[in-house]
């Protein structure tokens, strides 16, 4: 069992969730919000599960520098400078590496080796619903990799043939997969499939989604920045005497700008030869879509979805309405419909054309300012 002194937490929260428009907005988008009424944000959430595994002092926000304020609302315990402001969305490569940047430096500070720091990186924005079994997986990861030079990711245990998720091809078992017990190696990082293939990967059973959550020691990813992004990782290597102090700042708004636009995933995890991945099932989602909340969210006997509001439903079915907190809705002869009202606006959508809400938000902010 690892020292959880020497277990850190990466948040990366600096989405503006745009295929929750309305609901969400630039100014306070998804990761923001309480979608499920539970009194708690995503990123509270993302926060309070991980406590027991991480010290609070150990947890970094990753946001854009429009956000800063707005986390230290919503997650008091933390210190200002545990906010790692963005001047600009540079994807999740420069992201992770800003990060851990201030990790080296924090352990240099203490005097303590790079190999003494155990690091999970989460997105900000997923759901988990049984979180004792999502911290018995963390346990078991973060154990793992301060004994293997390893990059881990959690792949979740498919469920259904999903084609709104990235998948993850592993060697054939002649056993059922092990939960939280063995970590295999990645053959592949698959694109989100149609539903012919999702289907295939489901019956072969050597695929699992990929989560987008990973865990690694700090020597270890430093090494891969150095082997496979050493464009990114220069620019806080340079920086190496600034990070953690107060200049710091002032030279990420220069040098970040700089960095290349590009994600952890296809700038490391597809390339690097040690990256594993723990079979884990913990009830996730990547609450990607209104269709993926649709998904998770509790339906009457014809379907239908009611958020953060009451709805009346005649001859209508499988509808998800969300509207502002004490508004009602009267549906009537809808299928399959989104109805999202929010700050002045109201959205209306099939459920399967939903990918186009994020040229909705294009077009209305071009005609109606």
């Amino acid at each position: 069992m690892t020292n959880t002194d020497n277990n850190y937490l990466i948040i990366m929260a600096g989405g503006i969730g745009s295929r929750f428009w309305p609901f969400s907005r630039e100014h306070k988008p998804k990761q923001f919000l309480d979608f499920f009424g539970t009194g708690q944000s995503l990123i509270q959430m993302t926060v309070q599960r991980a406590l027991p595994l991480v010290p609070v002092s150990n947890i970094l926000v990753v946001t854009n520098k429009a956000y800063r304020q707005l986390v230290l609302q919503q997650i008091p315990q933390l210190q200002p400078a545990q906010i790692l402001a963005e001047p600009c969305r540079r994807n999740t490569a420069p992201c992770v590496a800003y990060a851990i940047a201030r990790i080296r430096a924090t352990l240099a500070q203490q005097h303590k080796p790079l190999n003494k720091a155990n690091i999970f990186v989460a997105a900000a924005d997923h759901l988990i619903t049984d979180t004792n079994a999502f911290q018995l997986t963390l346990t078991t990861a973060l154990n793992y990799v301060a004994d293997n030079n390893h990059i881990l990711t959690l792949g979740m245990t498919p469920t259904r043939p999903e084609t709104g998720y990235g998948y993850i091809q592993i060697p054939q078992q002649t056993q059922p997969l092990g939960i939280n017990k063995e970590a295999y190696k990645v053959l592949r990082f698959r694109e989100k499939p149609d539903i012919q293939t999702a289907r295939q990967y489901l019956a072969d059973g050597n695929y699992l989604w990929n989560s987008g959550m990973f865990v690694f020691n700090l020597q270890t990813i430093i090494d891969a920045y150095q082997t496979f992004l050493p464009s990114v990782w220069q620019h806080f290597e340079d920086g190496k005497e600034i990070i953690g102090t107060d200049n710091e700042q002032d030279y990420i708004n220069q040098h970040f700008p700089l960095c290349d636009n590009i994600s952890i995933d296809y700038g490391i995890m597809e390339k690097a030869e040690n990256v594993r991945v723990i079979p884990a099932a913990f009830g996730w989602s990547d609450v990607g879509t209104w269709g993926s909340l649709y998904e998770l969210s509790d339906k009457d006997q014809q379907g239908n979805v009611a958020l953060h509001s009451q709805a009346a439903f005649y001859n209508a079915a499988n509808n998800l309405v969300t509207l502002e907190n004490g508004k009602m809705a009267v549906i009537e002869g809808l299928n399959n419909y989104i109805v999202v009202e929010n700050e002045g606006v109201l959205l209306i959508c099939r459920k399967e054309n939903e990918q186009q809400i994020r040229q909705f938000v294009a077009d209305t902010k071009d005609e109606f300012k």
